[in-house]
This record gives C-alpha cells, sequence and structure tokens, in this order.
C-alpha cells in the first residue's frame, strides 16, 4: 500500500494555475446573482451614503450594470408599496439592506427583515410594501436589466395561477 496522500502525488493545487477556473468579473448564475447581492449588502460603503429618501414616492437609484444586468438600490418609507406587479422577462434578487418590507403574493405573506433574499423568475407577481414605522432599504439585481414592470390587480393573479418565489 502506498503511503502517498493524493495531495502528495498531485502537488498543491493553487501551485497548478492551469487547473484553477478563473474568477468571472460578472455574475452568471442564480446563486452568483445572489452573491453578488450578498457582497454588495455586506459593505455598506458601496451604498449607504447614496440613500436618500422621499416621502411622496419610492426613491431608487441604479447602482450598476454588467453585461445583461443591473442592480438597483431602493428606499421605503413607512407606508410606501409597488404595488402588485411582475418584472416582465426579468429574474432578479431581492435584499433587504436596512428595515423590514413586508412581500404579498398568491401564497401568502412575509416578512423580510435586512439580510433576508428572495429570487424569483421572470412573470413572479408581488407586491412589496414598508409595513413597519422606520424607513427600510432593498437592493434589486435584474438579469437582463429591467425593462417593463406590468402592474396587476388581485382578480388578474386569481385567474392566472399565480407562480411562486424561492426564499434563499
Amino acid at each position: 500500500m502506498n503511503s502517498d496522500s493524493d495531495l502528495q502525488i498531485a502537488g498543491d493545487i493553487l501551485e497548478v494555475p492551469h487547473l484553477l477556473r478563473t474568477p468571472r468579473e460578472h455574475p452568471a448564475t442564480v446563486a452568483e446573482f445572489a452573491g453578488l447581492a450578498r457582497t454588495i449588502a455586506a459593505d455598506r460603503s458601496q451604498w449607504e451614503h447614496l440613500v436618500r429618501y422621499d416621502a411622496t414616492s419610492r426613491w431608487y437609484h441604479r447602482l450598476r450594470t454588467g453585461p445583461g444586468y443591473e442592480v438597483w438600490l431602493l428606499s421605503w418609507v413607512p407606508g410606501q408599496g409597488s404595488g402588485l406587479h411582475d418584472h416582465g422577462r426579468s429574474s432578479g434578487v431581492l435584499t433587504v439592506l436596512d428595515g423590514t418590507l413586508t412581500e404579498r403574493t398568491e401564497r401568502g405573506t412575509r416578512a423580510l427583515r435586512a439580510g433576508a433574499q428572495r429570487v424569483f423568475a421572470p412573470g413572479y407577481v408581488h407586491e412589496v410594501v414598508n409595513d413597519a414605522l422606520r424607513p427600510a432599504v432593498s437592493l434589486h439585481v435584474y438579469y437582463p436589466g429591467l425593462t417593463e414592470m406590468p402592474m396587476h390587480t388581485a382578480q388578474h393573479c386569481e385567474a392566472r395561477g399565480v407562480s411562486g418565489a424561492a426564499s434563499i
């Protein structure tokens, strides 16, 4: 029996650059988009100084773009909401950065606190509202970039059989 370990036989993988994957400059998978959102969320210096609160409408700012995707920063004062909508042909990742938001779907209602993420596919219908007593901030990654946001009525959703989203 040979006492050499696989590491001794193969050598240090870090010394074999041609075997390492080159890190992608931009995300390309759902997990990578969710990871991008978590990375931005963790570094408040990337977004906190940009946030503004507007009592008359939700404030938003495009934070970043890449090949085929966009990253948006939104603020929500108490009582502000998105209305029932979908994101057209875009998939997305919603990450709550600060405060608490409420997401309503045909499957129910859930509170999304800072750090919570929702991943959704094209055609996913939901409403996001700040039902709390303090402002909230969220980050939204859309792939492809958001080009439409069709609004819905509750009756329209019941007739369609609204799809669900995954929580991560």
